[in-house]
């Protein structure tokens, strides 16, 4: 907890605007947990040039 504690501390200005501002990463977040499930999909059956493919047309 003591450890945690001080990360907040040492970051007091993003904790702070985090809780304030109006603003999210929600959307961001959305897109990078797809990208992260079709990853695990794909999982040792295609390359890079699939993956890609599949994130942009999909």
């Amino acid at each position: 907890m003591h450890t945690f504690v001080s990360g907040l501390e040492r970051d007091i200005d993003a904790v702070i605007a985090g809780l304030t501002l109006p603003w999210n990463s929600g959307i961001v977040e959305g897109h990078v947990n797809r990208i992260k499930m079709i990853k695990r999909q794909m999982y040792g059956r295609a390359g890079f040039a699939l993956l890609r493919k599949r994130v942009l047309l999909g």
